[in-house]
């Protein structure tokens, strides 16, 4: 083989290492809010696949009933989204995972995270418009709190639950993006509790804000979800 053909085969070899290498991410998971449903995430999967992560590589469980107010924690709820990750882990090329949770999605998803001791599998963790510190709209903990969506394991103020997750990572990193416009988050309101925007993550990294509502801010915001987890 003359020295120009082997260099040749050589350099072929180097950009389709390179190739490969680059197309090696960690699997993501998505994970929805309260009575959501993995549609929620249509501009994020867009701007993934788009980025050149493949369906495979994107894991979208579908957790809770339809009723608001009998979701929590703790249960049923919490199955679809371990299993999701425990899969994503597995057949990560990376070994590690990327978890994306919106709402009650991020604290369900920490809540597995932190329960079935998968942190040191995760690189970034991103809350979007999540209640990490309570939602002032379901009291605190335990008074006034009627349902399962605000009891023990739900997201009252100092509830047992939230106070176990303080402090605790659920990742390498920690983002969360958060507005002072969230009808859910701020509904009575104040978006805060102790003066700490509910939506911050203790221990987080960075916190972005934004002037979108709710669902606004898991809509608007693929790119930057994108940009956090790479």
């Amino acid at each position: 083989m003359s020295s120009i053909l082997r260099g040749g085969v050589a350099l072929f070899a180097f950009g389709f290492a390179m190739a490969a290498s680059a197309a090696c991410v960690d699997n993501v998971v998505l994970v929805h809010g309260n009575t959501g449903s993995p549609s929620d995430f249509v501009n994020t999967t867009s701007t993934l696949l788009a980025r050149g992560y493949t369906n495979a590589q994107i894991f979208k469980p579908s957790w809770g009933s339809a009723c608001a107010a009998c979701n929590d924690h703790n249960g049923s709820e919490e199955t679809p989204v371990e299993n999701a990750m425990i899969d994503a882990i597995a057949s990560s090329c990376t070994g590690r995972i990327d978890v994306i949770g919106h709402s009650m999605g991020g604290t369900l998803a920490a809540r597995v995270i932190d329960r079935v001791g998968l942190k040191t599998y995760v690189d970034s963790f991103v809350g979007i418009a999540g209640a990490f510190r309570g939602l002032r709209s379901c009291g605190t903990y335990p008074w006034n709190v009627w349902t399962s969506t605000c009891g023990a394991w739900g997201l009252s103020v100092s509830s047992p639950f939230l106070n176990g997750l303080a402090g605790k990572r659920f990742g390498t990193r920690m983002h969360s993006l958060k507005s002072y416009v969230d009808e859910i988050v701020c509904s009575t309101g104040i978006c805060t509790v102790a003066g700490v925007h509910s939506s911050s993550i203790p221990g987080e990294n960075t916190s972005t804000t934004y002037t979108w509502g709710h669902y606004g801010l898991l809509w608007y915001t693929a790119a930057k979800q994108a940009d956090l987890i790479r």
